[in-house]
């Protein structure tokens, strides 16, 4: 694919460990994404900030084997490397209990990243960084001064929905992708009601977004962009470990639309990324782009 386009792209947010029945792993969406856009051929920069403890210098060591750019990964002598609780049902879904202050709650906004800011072409965030003043802050400050593309995956994982929060970040993204019960809870924040494609058309409006995407997990997912709308079923797997499959989906989606693709073969390609994925042991797999379009065939 080509991304000559796409010169500097920011993943801003938590990174974390995963604390999953067998053991830790690293993990937070912007983590995710980083990793499966370059397995897609995109070379991002992270932007978020670990504690000065055992678990951040892990963290480093595995970011830094994953080949991840980490010049904006700050240190906190402070706030600790942050933890989640995760468990898993019989379906292998998974469930989060999100520790806190952490270090990534205190993001710091600098000259640097004012310089990092100023010449990004897209910038991948989550509305769970922005739980944390601070880190809000940062991230509205680093929005203010880019003129980047902005890709917001929202993550409404009470007590961390808060409308006010999510609602502002959403008006400021360019791309939303979201669950269908994210789609909902949003909906009946405004009391609006209808079907998928009703409400995701109520939402394109009212954010002022060029595009919405809807994920229903292992059923596949729609995208509505420029008016029209677009399905995909999904493809069926036998899921091995759905952690991450979600923000494999979205670095599938990002690369395959900032490379000139159609809805159309995007949405297939994403889909088909996040059911790789969750055929496989881990977060983030060894894959190809050339591995998911055979996948796809």
């Amino acid at each position: 694919m080509d991304y000559t386009g796409l010169q500097t792209v920011v993943c801003f947010g938590e990174v974390l460990w995963d604390m999953l029945p067998g053991g830790a792993r690293p993990g937070g969406a912007p983590l995710n994404v980083g990793i499966h856009l370059k397995r897609q051929g995109i070379h991002p920069l992270l932007v978020s900030r670990i504690g000065n403890d055992r678990e951040g210098e892990k963290l480093r060591r595995f970011l830094l084997k994953s080949k991840m750019d980490l010049r904006f990964l700050q240190t906190d002598n402070a706030l600790p490397t942050s933890q989640v609780l995760v468990h898993l049902d019989e379906h292998k879904n998974a469930t989060y209990e999100i520790c806190e202050p952490v270090a990534w709650d205190n993001i710091q906004f600098s000259k640097k990243m004012d310089n990092l800011a100023a010449k990004a072409d897209l910038i991948v965030f989550g509305t769970l960084a922005s739980r944390n003043e601070t880190t809000r802050k940062t991230l509205l400050k680093f929005l203010e001064h880019s003129p980047a593309k902005r890709f917001l995956d929202v993550n409404l994982r009470p007590p961390y929905d808060t409308r006010d929060v999510v609602e502002k970040m959403l008006h400021l993204a360019d791309f939303v992708k979201l669950n269908n019960d994210e789609l909902q809870t949003i909906a009946r924040w405004n009391s609006r009601n209808g079907n998928e494609e009703e409400l995701s058309r109520w939402f394109f409006e009212y954010f002022s977004c060029s595009t919405v995407c809807v994920t229903r997990g292992a059923n596949g997912a729609a995208i509505l962009k420029d008016d029209k709308w677009f399905e995909h079923p999904g493809f069926k797997v036998v899921a091995v470990d759905t952690v991450g499959s979600g923000d494999s989906f979205l670095a599938g989606l990002i690369a395959q639309l900032s490379a000139g693709s159609s809805p159309e073969k995007a949405l297939e390609y994403a889909c088909a990324t996040g059911a790789f994925v969750a055929s496989r042991q881990g977060a983030v797999p060894e894959y190809s782009a050339r591995d998911i379009e055979a996948f796809i065939k």
